[in-house]
């Protein structure tokens, strides 16, 4: 059981990362977060930040995306990833081949130098890492085909990201009483529809279970962030401690699923409420209005449920419905500012 505080899902529109973070830290108290940039360049969008050191990503900078060259042998590449992978997990202990280097994330050092200077620790420190669905489904290979359906790349691929949340962890872990580490799954939006046909459920939740465990075994809370509806069920499944949806627009979608929700919640489950809108309509509200509306989702789920609403809301955080990296700044900082005026506001009830 915890008291209500508010963290951010990762991308931010500003291109001078000094300015991220003095809104993070102004505004995020309880768990600040470190900025994705995309403003900045290509090597912060949300694949490409993330694929340093898999075998054969090739960052094609003309077109502005990241593949994968599975032609000829890669069998030598594939076996010293593998090597590093075991020796960070079963040897050393050292997740430094999996690291996330400056010039692919100004805001992981940024973050980290602004709170050692400050020399506190903080109740939590949220990061994060594209999920492997979303990342896989959206990477293609030479071919032009999504790399989610080489099996053996697939693998790689789920591996490098668990190492990268690992290495995340151990990094800020010095600086909060518990780490929070996100993976970013947006595409489970899509997940069912026909585009998607040929994904089988059981290895979307074996995919985002990989994750899980990994952060689980750094001692962190594993949450999924997915910015629209889902079949909710699956990410209980995998294990998550915490699922973030986009409650300002399908918040009323976790209500229909009242028993992995109860199961959920029986097992220490958050539900991390997105419902701060990222999108105009923040010029239309404030932090009472956002406040009725997240009580109304709880009457809701609580009626469902059958569980009481105060037990909803003391397994509630709140964020942003989702990354404010394409706002324009002015609408993203007032994202900012409303979200911690609500905060304040939950935190009186």
């Amino acid at each position: 059981m915890h008291s209500i505080f508010a963290t951010a899902i990762g991308s931010f529109p500003h291109d001078d990362v000094q300015k991220a973070i003095k809104i993070i830290i102004d505004t995020l108290p309880d768990a600040p977060v470190w900025p994705q940039l995309p403003k900045i360049g290509l090597t912060e969008q949300m694949e490409i930040q993330y694929s340093e050191g898999m075998p054969r990503a090739i960052i094609d900078s003309e077109k502005g995306k990241l593949v994968f060259n599975t032609t000829g042998d890669y069998s030598e590449e594939l076996a010293q990833f593998y090597e590093a992978y075991m020796n960070a997990t079963e040897g050393d202990g050292n997740f430094e081949p999996f690291a996330i280097s400056p010039q692919f994330s100004k805001g992981i050092y940024a973050l980290e130098a602004q709170i050692a200077q400050e020399r506190k620790k903080y109740p939590y420190v949220k990061v994060h890492t594209t999920g492997p669905c979303s990342f896989s489904l959206t990477v293609v290979d030479d071919k032009k085909r999504a790399i989610y359906y080489n099996e053996e790349f697939r693998d790689v691929i789920v591996k490098a990201l668990a190492m990268k949340s690992r290495w995340q962890i151990k990094k800020f872990s010095p600086f909060a009483n518990k780490i929070i580490c996100f993976i970013d799954e947006p595409i489970l939006t899509a997940f069912g529809s026909s585009t998607y046909i040929a994904v089988k459920r059981e290895d979307v939740i074996l995919l985002i279970k990989e994750m899980v465990d990994a952060i689980h075994a750094e001692n962190a809370i594993a949450g999924v962030h997915c910015c629209g509806n889902t079949e909710w069920p699956l990410l209980v499944e995998a294990g998550v401690d915490m699922v973030n949806l986009d409650a300002y627009l399908y918040g009323e979608t976790i209500s229909l699923y009242p028993d992995a929700v109860k199961s959920f919640i029986a097992k220490g489950g958050i539900i991390a409420w997105g419902i701060v809108p990222t999108s105009v309509h923040i010029r239309e509200e404030d932090a009472l209005s956002l406040a009725k509306r997240l009580d109304s989702l709880l009457n809701l789920l609580a009626a469902k449920t059958n569980m009481p609403k105060e037990l909803l809301f003391a397994h509630s955080i709140v964020t942003p419905s989702c990354g404010t990296g394409s706002m324009s700044i002015d609408d993203a900082e007032r994202v900012f500012f409303v979200l911690k005026e609500l905060t304040d506001f939950l935190k009186t009830q």
